[in-house]
């Protein structure tokens, strides 16, 4: 198993960079409505990313799958399209997987899963208290393929002060139980290049491989195109920080005698970051 590694861009050049060095989907998010509000004032992602970037995007990816995050479930406004048209528009824009973040209903996936209706892959962002609380309801809905575990507002809701304190607290844990009974695959979080984070990317990726997740997001701070401008620098950052990913990857697969011992190492870090933010 490798986990399956997915980097936000609407850029046709990172992109290519990205997909050479074997990123598995570009990822196009194209979320805004409620986003500000819920996450003013965070240190997140908010790309306001087009229908328009998943078309010239798709003129670029050959192997790497192209992945959409469309906004919540709504209705028309004088604003915005509803889901529908939003939906269709990526889809005949070249979307391989439309990912739905912040549902907090089961009556909001059918909705979603009726729309995509087998056209797309179906991934859910998990990410709200009451999509947790009503997972077993959402499991027995037919057309699910994958779901993420999105922490950044998951945390926020239930005022942890630091995101992977879920992955502590066994929240990740028991959600990834029910996808895996399920036969749902799963992922969670992002992940920076080893030896980077706040909570070491190496601790992180090894929590993956005990829990079975096959998904996982490349942090900006694994490479910040908005940082980083030099071409080449980025290629060279893709290159070798894939590779060390990879090869921790292969160590941690032939290891599992050291997947408890590193669950118990990441809780006790975790829980003096979480001390030390307060």
């Amino acid at each position: 198993m490798s986990l399956k590694l997915m980097y936000i861009t609407n850029r046709p050049e990172i992109a290519c960079i990205a997909q050479a060095a074997g990123v598995d989907r570009i990822f196009v998010d194209m979320e805004y409505i409620g986003k500000q509000l819920r996450q003013g004032g965070m240190n997140t992602v908010q790309c306001r990313h087009t229908v328009s970037d998943v078309a010239e995007l798709r003129k670029h990816l050959d192997k790497s799958e192209l992945m959409v995050r469309v906004n919540p479930i709504h209705d028309a406004t004088e604003e915005y399209s509803s889901s529908e048209e939003e939906i269709d528009a990526v889809i005949r824009a070249g979307a391989d997987v439309v990912m739905l973040p912040y549902f907090k209903t089961a009556d909001e996936v059918r909705r979603f899963v009726g729309i995509v209706a087998g056209r797309a892959t179906v991934f859910l962002l998990v990410e709200t208290p009451e999509a947790a609380e009503c997972l077993d309801e959402i499991l027995e809905i037919d057309g699910i393929d994958e779901i993420h575990i999105g922490l950044n507002d998951m945390s926020l809701a239930l005022g942890k002060k630091f995101m992977f304190e879920l992955l502590a607290d066994g929240t990740v844990e028991n959600i990834c139980r029910k996808c895996r009974d399920k036969g749902i695959t799963y992922g969670f979080g992002g992940i920076a290049a080893l030896g980077k984070g706040m909570l070491p990317c190496e601790h992180v990726i090894m929590e993956h491989y005990r829990l079975g997740s096959q998904r996982a997001i490349l942090s900006r701070s694994f490479c910040n195109c908005d940082i980083v401008t030099d071409t080449e620098h980025i290629k060279r950052i893709f290159d070798e920080g894939l590779r060390e990913i990879r090869d921790y990857e292969a160590y941690c697969e032939s290891h599992p005698e050291e997947w408890e011992n590193n669950k118990l190492r990441t809780a006790e870090i975790i829980t003096r970051i979480a001390r030390d933010i307060a």
